[in-house]
């Protein structure tokens, strides 16, 4: 493996992952998972992990991304709300092999990059990253990340969800009794 990075079978997207990026290795595109201490790497690409992921946090990747369309209105390149708390973008179409995933969290900074239609990141490692997305594409796919979790933290400020997500449920001294309360 590249430098004696760690190989990984199994991997979820978690508050410590900033990008997954795809690296050829042989015939196979296989991911380089950087996190905030460490990097890793996984031999599925960068889509199968974010699918994967979705599940682990209790829905598919295509229900959430219908859910984004729906939301925010996008069509390509939507973003994903891979946890109610973990936000990835992808930098060109899902089911292109080069496709970068980006966590929202972690972006710090961004410029122009010196290659034609390139930006360079800045992440809360303080890690620079040069990606292939042009400036212009990367700061709509930041704004339509942000947008996805404005909508749906937003959407849990309303009356109905501030019972679904507060109610606690109660047992008085019956054992067959229970009641509700919501604050």
């Amino acid at each position: 493996m590249e430098n004696g990075r760690l190989l990984i079978e199994e991997y979820e997207i978690n508050s410590s992952t900033i990008i997954l990026l795809p690296i050829v290795y042989g015939s196979r595109i296989f991911t380089k998972i950087h996190e905030l201490e460490e990097d890793s790497i996984s031999p599925f690409k960068p889509l199968e992990i974010v699918k994967e992921s979705c599940y682990s946090y209790g829905s598919s990747y295509d229900g959430r991304k219908v859910a984004a369309r729906k939301l925010i209105g996008a069509v390509q390149k939507v973003p994903i709300a891979v946890s109610p708390l973990i936000y990835m973008f992808p930098t060109t179409s899902p089911e292109n092999p080069h496709c970068v995933w980006v966590a929202h969290e972690h972006v710090v900074d961004y410029k122009r990059g010196e290659e034609h239609c390139s930006t360079i990141v800045k992440f809360s490692n303080n890690q620079f990253i040069p990606l292939p997305i042009s400036l212009s594409s990367f700061e709509n796919q930041l704004i339509r990340t942000v947008m996805l979790k404005t909508k749906i933290l937003k959407s849990k400020d309303t009356p109905t969800a501030k019972m679904i997500y507060s109610s606690k449920i109660r047992k008085s001294n019956s054992a067959e009794e229970q009641e509700n309360y919501y604050w």
